[in-house]
Parts: C-alpha cells; structure tokens; sequence
C-alpha cells in the first residue's frame, strides 16, 4: 500500500502576490476511522471486549483534557506524546504581555519511536487529477 499524493501549485509564503509559483506535494487522505471500528480492531486484536476499549478510550480523553489543561505534558509511551503550544501578539514591553495577549492554543502531537520509524519507510504514489 502506498500513500497517494497529488501536486499543488503555491506562491512563496511572505510574498506579495505570491512570487515565484512551484509545485508542492500534498497527501490526499484515504478514508477516516472512528474510534469504534478502532475499538472494534483492538478488541479482535486482543482479549478485550469492544465496549471495555471505548471505554478505557473514553476515559483516556477525559484525562487528558484535564492534564492538557492544567499544562502537563502527556506522555502515551511509543504511541507519543501531546504538549499544549499557545500563539499570542507580540508586545513591545514584556510587562503588557498578558493572558489577553494569547490568540490560539494548540496541540502539538510529537509521535514516539515506532511511529516515526514507519514514517521513514512510506511508499508514495503520485495520482492524477482525473484519478480521484
């Protein structure tokens, strides 16, 4: 199996009406999977019932809500681990920046050991327009 991608053609980021325009991969997603046919595959994978999965998942996000945010960061073994990342304006003097300042937060998601050795040995197959 191979990663499908398709080629998109951007300007330069930071340049007025776009500068030089090259071609640039992106990944085209091939489908989505809820959390209970991903239970329904742990459970066939394992001696746990499908409901007990849901509801150790279930529980796993509620905590890490809680964790996240009182500022922790979450530590989840070889799956990875979550980190909040917040954005805010700049001020001129550090003594106006306040919690008013902070425009987004995010999650940062850093994959652990396995996964980012399964990154390096993707296989890519560019598609055509005509073919999606």
């Amino acid at each position: 199996m191979a990663v499908k991608f398709k080629s998109i053609l951007r300007g330069e980021p930071g340049v007025v009406g776009g500068g030089i325009k090259k071609y640039y991969a992106i990944a085209i997603s091939s489908g989505e999977h809820s959390l209970i046919k991903l239970s329904t595959y742990i459970s066939k994978a394992t001696t746990v019932n499908k409901a007990d999965v849901l509801a150790v998942l279930s529980s796993l996000v509620e905590f890490m809500i809680i964790e996240l945010s009182d500022g922790a960061i979450i530590r989840l073994g070889e799956l990875g681990s979550l980190r909040l990342s917040i954005h805010s304006e700049g001020v001129e003097n550090e003594e106006d920046l306040k919690a008013s300042s902070i425009k987004d937060v995010s999650i940062i998601f850093t994959p652990g050991s396995e996964l980012k050795k399964t990154l390096k040995t993707l296989d890519f197959e560019k598609i055509s327009e005509k073919s999606e």
